[in-house]
């Protein structure tokens, strides 16, 4: 989980497809630290120690936090200030989300695909929530 790492196969993606090369497929090798849902703590398939070995040494902001210290491109009182910016840019733009209104639920099937390569229609949860282009 190396952002440098992914930001590189990116570009590489990108160049290849601009240059018309066809499809290309990019794996990305993940690590989900919480359970799949709120009633999945994820710690029954997994030890709470092998999750925080995960987390101490495959987070990709950590290891690119240490990354940037240990090359000298920032120091951690650096960070902390870029770290306490962007809580505080989250935080504004949170708030400004939740004062917005609540979309329309027919917003849902807006902009799935781009226009002219519509599919026919889309399932829904049930059959009843189709919807057709």
């Amino acid at each position: 989980m190396d952002v440098l790492a992914v930001r590189q196969a990116i570009a590489f993606g990108r160049k290849w497809a601009i240059e018309g090369n066809g499809p290309l497929v990019l794996e990305m090798k993940t690590y989900r630290y919480g359970g799949h849902s709120m009633s999945d703590p994820g710690t029954t398939y997994r030890t709470r120690e092998e999750i925080q070995h995960m987390r101490s040494t495959s987070d990709p902001i950590m290891g690119y936090k240490q990354r940037l210290l240990d090359n000298g491109i920032a120091t951690e009182e650096e960070l902390k200030i870029i770290e306490k910016q962007a809580k505080h840019f989250i935080d504004s733009e949170l708030a400004k989300a939740k004062a917005e209104p609540e979309p329309l639920a027919s917003d849902l099937w807006n902009d799935v695909y781009v226009k002219g390569s519509e599919v026919p229609y889309l399932r829904g949860r049930v059959p009843e929530e189709t919807h057709h282009y």
